[in-house]
């Protein structure tokens, strides 16, 4: 059996939303006749049936207007926002609704009976608008409190579902940094630097684990630190060096680290991005570039794609992305011109 939700609640398309809506009506219809302690006739039983049932109905489509679903972009804070003014515009639009239906039934039904249609109003306010005050009021009270059940259930699902694809994307990540290619690579720098360069072997053998247990350590968080992301960035850059010499520049410009936090691992999808589809030489070195626009974090290198390469999928790119999305609400801005790839990626607080 599906779970209730506001938007399958709202749904007038289904005849069984309507047979749901004559159930509410009767039994408010019930909980009048409790309240009254004294018998109500079939006269007044039928009137208030339909008046209930067309004010619900009008209710329901004023709330399909207002309450459509949300982009699950936005971050909590401007999801609250957007359902509380929703909210209010709909207790608001209730409301009016309501007085002009009542005044309508009323006029209607003395214009019926033969009575003086003009008095109908001047007799509603005088003698029965207190009453049906409080019954909107408590009708639209307990309209609230549905709402807010469902709302609430909603977000609940909503952020079951963020949590399980984070889980997800941030697996698929930490099992593409731990690449076999990287790694095969690395083992045979280190075999031949132990017979030529011993210091260096042993440098590159600590930045190595530095970069692994970095990975390890940080690779299921939210987010890390600005300035520890850069600190990493710059202990993997040091295995490229040692490896490929003069082949890659990596340019980190001074930058205020201090107030940003920063998706861990996530600049080194980018190099890495960088280095696996251009070519990088002595002569034509592939230069990077990291810095801070506008709040974002910047990585631009310049555009030497290899000749013959497999068609890239973008995993990586696409896994990045989400899990952008899924934190910060905000998406990941890739450019590409004739010279330079750029990639911009939001900073968080």
């Amino acid at each position: 059996m599906k779970r209730l939700t506001i938007y399958s609640f709202l749904n007038q398309r289904k005849p069984l939303s309507h047979l749901l809506y004559i159930l509410i009506t009767l039994l408010g219809l019930t909980v009048l006749s409790l309240q009254k302690g004294t018998a109500i006739s079939v006269k007044d039983q039928v009137i208030f049936f339909f008046l209930v049932l067309i004010q619900l109905e009008v209710f329901i489509s004023v709330a399909r207007l207002i309450f459509k679903e949300m982009d699950t972009n936005l971050t909590g804070k401007e999801l609250t926002r957007i359902v509380l003014i929703r909210f209010v515009f709909f207790i608001i639009i209730c409301f009016i609704a309501a007085f002009i239906i009542i005044i309508v039934f009323k006029t209607a039904l003395v214009w019926i009976s033969g009575g003086n249609v003009s008095a109908a109003l001047k007799d509603f306010m005088d003698y029965e608008f207190v009453n049906w005050l409080k019954s909107t009021l408590f009708g639209l009270s307990i309209g609230a409190i549905i709402f807010i059940i469902i709302q609430w259930q909603d977000a609940l699902k909503r952020e079951q579902k963020l949590r399980e694809e984070n889980l997800i994307f941030q697996n698929e990540t930490l099992k593409t940094q731990i690449n076999p290619h990287f790694l095969f690579n690395s083992l045979n720098t280190i075999s031949s630097l132990i017979q030529t360069h011993p210091g260096s072997a042993e440098k590159f053998i600590n930045n190595l684990s530095l970069f692994y247990r970095y990975i390890l350590e940080n690779g299921q968080k939210d987010r890390v630190p600005l300035q520890s992301e850069l600190d990493f960035i710059s202990g993997y850059f040091n295995l490229h060096r040692i490896r490929d010499e003069e082949k890659i520049v990596l340019d980190i410009e001074n930058v205020d680290t201090d107030s940003y936090t920063i998706l861990p691992v996530s600049l080194q999808i980018l190099i890495e991005n960088a280095i696996k589809h251009n070519i990088a030489t002595r002569d034509n070195p592939l230069r990077i570039s990291i810095y801070i626009e506008n709040n974002d974090i910047v990585v631009k290198n310049n555009l030497q794609k290899k000749a013959s390469q497999l068609k890239s999928t973008q995993v990586g790119l696409k896994n990045l992305s989400e899990r952008v999305r899924l934190v910060s609400g905000r998406t990941l801005i890739i450019e590409e011109t004739n010279n330079y790839f750029t990639v911009k990626m939001p900073l968080l607080k």
